[in-house]
């Protein structure tokens, strides 16, 4: 099982709102997203933070709070682009990518993050592949 297929599976077990399919849609396409996003993963941390969001990021990253509302993803992302290019990357509207997101972002967060103890990895797909694989084994 690939990391693309661990992330899906584990964002439709997690569905809140949304078609569990859809959720893992979702978050193929962020993966997909997060490649291209200046940064990868820690510039949409960091995107949030800057967006008084710093709180949310920590509790999501210790699992404290299990989900984001679409609210809070808007809010976080800003006009960054990345939750219309999640949307493209999923085929879906930016509508439903945020309330996909408010379930995915978080456990994302809280697997890549080592429970907001460290930087997410800036080495792209292989790092954090390396990252979530170690949660596993």
């Amino acid at each position: 099982m690939g990391l693309l297929d661990t992330i899906e599976g584990m964002a439709g077990q997690q569905g809140q709102g949304t078609n569990p399919g859809t959720n893992a849609s979702v978050a193929s396409g962020m993966m997909q997203a997060l490649e291209q996003h200046p940064g990868g993963l820690s510039g949409v941390i960091d995107s949030f933070r800057n967006n008084g969001m710093a709180d949310h990021v920590q509790n999501w990253s210790n699992g404290q709070e299990p989900a984001a509302t679409p609210g809070q993803i808007e809010q976080g992302l800003g006009n960054t682009g990345f939750i219309e290019n999640v949307a493209a990357k999923a085929g879906v509207s930016p509508e439903i990518a945020k309330v996909a997101m408010a379930t995915v972002l978080p456990m994302v967060l809280a697997h890549f993050t080592n429970g907001g103890q460290q930087a997410p990895p800036q080495s792209g797909y292989g790092g954090m592949a390396s990252q979530l694989l170690s949660k596993f084994l």
